[in-house]
């Protein structure tokens, strides 16, 4: 009977065994570098937290912009006679048919919140524009009334409401839906 002998190593197997293992660690070195460049940054992942708004320097009649979550929007103190305006619209009347009173907070139908985004394409509309005198889109000619719905296209839905509460009469926290505040 003739016994097979397992055969000697040398150094050619030592040496592909360390080619891999630098081989192993170069992958890894490059991989995670890689991986981890995906992960949000610290701005971005604090950027989903609400913020709060202090309505008291806005002035009747005035537009702010601010931005939440990477998004523009617009906090609008309207006038009594922008509000009686905009509860008088026939909602025949409207392309995406949404009433005032759906579309702010009741109590304080005199502060509009809406996302400042087109939503034909997504550019900024401009405040006190346009023939509701609400916002003008001068891209494409999307019109919006004082309550921010669609009054002329190409747009064909109104400027969406996001989530907000108010804390106090003077303050809202934008990113916390109703009931939570």
């Amino acid at each position: 009977m003739t016994a097979i002998t397992a055969p000697e190593p040398n150094r050619r197997d030592f040496l592909f065994l360390a080619t891999g293992a630098v081989g192993a660690v170069g992958v890894a070195a490059t991989a995670w570098p890689l991986l981890d460049q995906m992960n949000p940054d610290r701005e971005t992942i604090a950027s989903g937290v609400p913020i709060e708004v202090n309505l008291a320097p806005i002035s009747e009649g005035q537009i702010v912009s601010l931005f939440w979550r990477g998004k523009p929007i617009f906090v609008r103190h309207r006038t009594a006679a922008e509000i009686a305006k905009e509860e008088a619209t026939p909602l025949a009347a409207l392309m995406d048919p949404q009433s005032d009173a759906d579309r702010v907070k009741a109590g304080h139908a005199q502060w509009l919140v809406v996302y400042a985004s087109c939503t034909h394409l997504g550019c900024i509309p401009l405040g006190h524009q346009g023939e509701w005198d609400g916002w003008f889109c001068p891209c494409h000619g999307s019109q919006y009334d004082a309550s921010g719905r669609v009054r002329h296209g190409p747009a064909a839905l109104n400027l969406p409401v996001p989530p907000y509460a108010f804390v106090d009469d003077t303050t809202i926290r934008i990113g916390e839906p109703e009931g939570v505040a």
